[in-house]
């Protein structure tokens, strides 16, 4: 295995350290729309390290009071109700940060991305990790990881990929994969992972955009 222990410092002391690696993504200025935000701090940390404009999208009352309270603005919304308020092309980004799996139609979402952000960042946590195969191998029980740490009877993710059928899904749908990292994330730092990512990486984040659009822009 190739890896890269990368440690994460950011000037905001409560951001994930994956979620550095989007921030370095988005281009200073950019407008951003953030599909299940949570309580915003990877959109904070995209506004004060990068200027960007930044909006959200997030059902918990509670996360977008949390948001409110750190000067941010945020639709309270379903995103299985799908993106009909927002134009085609009308943002820089799109982000989805761990969100495409507890959704109803994931599939419907990421296409509703493609149509309204110029890119796409969407991370996935990596089904196909050797630790989630060797769990479910030897002990037979539902995999359980930091990426995944719920029981089976009360876990939130009801659309589990791995990397391998995520790149899978991109190809067969016209999006095309513009960059992408693949990570070993700690509670403080992230290993990068540069060799088969499907087994070794227990987290993927991918940009994207419609292949059409990249065609245009080539």
């Amino acid at each position: 295995m190739s890896v890269e222990m990368r440690t994460i410092s950011s000037s905001n002391g409560d951001l994930r350290p994956e979620y550095q690696f989007i921030v370095d993504t988005v281009k200073p200025g950019s407008s951003v729309l953030d599909l299940g935000c949570g309580g915003g701090e990877l959109m904070k940390a995209l506004q004060k390290q990068k200027r960007a404009r930044v909006q959200g999208i997030e059902l918990s009352d509670v996360a977008v009071q949390s948001c409110v309270e750190k000067g941010l603005f945020v639709y309270h919304g379903d995103l299985n109700e799908g993106l009909a308020d927002f134009n085609d092309n009308s943002v820089d980004y799109v982000i989805l940060t761990s969100t495409i799996q507890v959704l109803q139609r994931p599939d419907l979402l990421i296409l509703e991305a493609g149509r309204v952000g110029k890119q796409c960042v969407i991370s996935v946590p990596n089904f196909g990790y050797w630790r989630v195969r060797l769990q479910l191998m030897f002990q037979g029980v539902m995999p359980k990881t930091s990426r995944l740490p719920y029981e089976w009877y009360d876990t939130p993710n009801i659309h589990l990929t791995t990397i391998s059928d995520f790149t899978r899904f991109c190809r067969q749908n016209n999006l095309r994969i513009i960059d992408k990292t693949y990570l070993v994330v700690g509670e403080k730092e992230c290993k990068r992972v540069r060799a088969f990512p499907n087994f070794f990486a227990d987290y993927g984040i991918f940009v994207l955009r419609r292949e059409d659009r990249a065609s245009e822009t080539d």
